[in-house]
């Protein structure tokens, strides 16, 4: 495997390699085969602009069953989907030091600009400063708290780094959610219940297992008083940040004059968060999965989860009629019938498990001698022979299955990648075999960028075991907790 699945691929040179089939083995050059992925299995393009990407309808389709699973929460939780200007200006950025700070490198400023005063703006590279405008307006008591907002766009930022589609683009979609409370108290509830509601998207709906917790001081969002994340373990053995939620204190509020009058006429100034998840996810989806054979989706976001395939030898009229009212049963699922005659079953099965459908049914003249079909796992390749009459009420059950096999293996995968060490040099051995690294840690800027500097490993967030008295990996100096490390994106 290559040591950066970033370096191989860039958004504006598409690979020249043959359009069937995949030619890449997953283990050999992983930067190449999850290219070769994204194209064949139409989940995106190239753009004639450096670094930005076309979303493709089989992956857009994946991010609108994230859009309405994670719908359903916001819904639930009176949370209101709002939509406020992509341009920015430039003194609301300033207004928030540590955060105008922190995004400074990113931010893509529009050559003319149409502000009144001449002042400049910039795309947004995400929301906070320009909701948090209208939050000083709307917010007079405390009877216009909790306010709970989310917002679905697109942002921009303006990467150095070499761009990947999906896992690191200078334009994605993504959806960032901003409260403001009362007290600091529901603030924090809402943080790690957010949070909370992040990895349960990823294990029941993307099938990933993920590690949750707090980033260092070092790690967190600018301007944030503390930030917590999800993060998977990728097989290439970098770690990825699946979803973020973020306490950002009284911070905001004072550099945007949010006060609120309290039940006894006095002014306070409100607690607020931020959180969200990206079409990253998508690119987790893709690594996580995928193999040999090309994509390998979880059938709960697959834009077709069941392809029927007839076999047309014999009596093809008759199989044909049979496989067209096996599909009209199957209406509550969405199911492709695949007529073409020009190509042969053993081609149509490569291209289906190509583009990841998870299940395959093959109806042939034997078969339907038999009143029978034969189920084909796309995760595992295992064949079932099920009745005709029983294929409907074993639907479900076998993309249960196929669910929870895809999980557990990457379950399996990432807790078998985790080591414990407490000393730098079998800290170090761990990072360069592509392992997370489980180390005491001291918590310190410069010690954080001294790790890097040595193994390119970043903190991917704190774990819950206390250090008790150890000593940190990287300086020596008391170790408040033991903290997660690893290569990322």
């Amino acid at each position: 495997m290559k040591e950066d699945i970033v370096k191989k691929s860039n958004l504006s040179s598409p690979s020249k390699k043959s359009q069937e089939g995949m030619t890449v083995k997953k283990e050999k050059d992983i930067s190449e085969w999850y290219a070769e992925v994204v194209q064949k299995a139409e989940l995106a393009d190239y753009s004639p602009i450096k670094g930005f990407m076309i979303i493709r309808p089989n992956a857009y389709f994946i991010w609108e069953k994230i859009q309405e699973n994670f719908n359903e929460y916001l819904k639930k939780k009176n949370i209101k989907n709002a939509y406020f200007p992509l341009l920015i200006p430039e003194s609301f950025f300033r207004r928030e030091a540590e955060h105008a700070k922190g995004f400074a490198p990113e931010l893509a400023w529009i050559e003319k600009n149409s502000g009144e005063e001449g002042e400049k703006l910039a795309i947004r590279p995400t929301s906070e400063t320009i909701i948090y405008d209208s939050f000083s307006k709307w917010i007079r008591s405390w009877r216009d708290l909790p306010l709970k907002i989310n917002q679905w766009c697109n942002v921009l930022r303006w990467e150095v780094k070499q761009t990947k589609p999906f896992l690191r683009t200078r334009e994605f979609l993504w959806q960032e959610g901003h409260c403001v409370y009362e007290t600091e108290k529901e603030c924090d509830a809402e943080v790690l219940e957010i949070l909370g509601e992040y990895e349960k998207l990823c294990k029941e709906l993307l099938a990933i297992p993920v590690l949750k917790g707090r980033k260092t001081k070092n790690e967190k969002f600018a301007g944030a008083y503390y930030t917590t994340t999800i993060e998977a373990l990728m097989p290439d053995g970098k770690a990825l940040q699946m979803g973020t939620s973020h306490n950002l204190g009284q911070g905001f509020a004072k550099a945007f004059n949010i006060t609120f009058k309290d039940k006894n006429e006095r002014i306070q100034t409100p607690w607020q968060s931020s959180w969200g998840i990206s079409t990253r996810l998508i690119g987790a989806v893709i690594l996580t999965h995928g193999d040999d054979r090309g994509l390998v989706l979880p059938p709960k976001v697959a834009p077709i989860q069941i392809a029927i395939v007839p076999i047309l030898l014999g009596n093809k009229k008759k199989i044909l009629k049979k496989a067209r009212e096996i599909k009209k049963s199957l209406n509550e699922y969405s199911v492709e019938l695949d007529e073409r005659e020009e190509y042969t079953p053993g081609w149509k099965f490569a291209e289906y498990e190509l583009k990841g459908v998870p299940l395959r049914i093959e109806l042939g003249p034997k078969d339907l001698e038999k009143n029978q079909v034969v189920f084909v796992r796309r995760d595992d390749g295992s064949k079932e022979i099920v009745k005709i009459k029983d294929i409907r009420k074993k639907i479900s059950d076998v993309f249960e299955k196929i669910h929870d096999s895809i999980y557990e293996k990457a379950k399996k995968f990432l807790y078998s990648s985790m080591i414990k060490t407490e000393k730098f040099a079998d800290f170090a051995k761990a990072i360069e075999e592509r392992k997370i690294a489980l180390a005491p840690f001291c918590e310190g800027e410069s010690c954080e960028n001294s790790i890097k500097e040595k193994t390119l490993a970043t903190s991917r967030l704190i774990s819950n075991e206390k250090s008790r008295g150890k000593k940190c990996v990287n300086c020596g100096k008391s170790a408040d907790f033991f903290v997660y490390f690893a290569k990322s994106y």
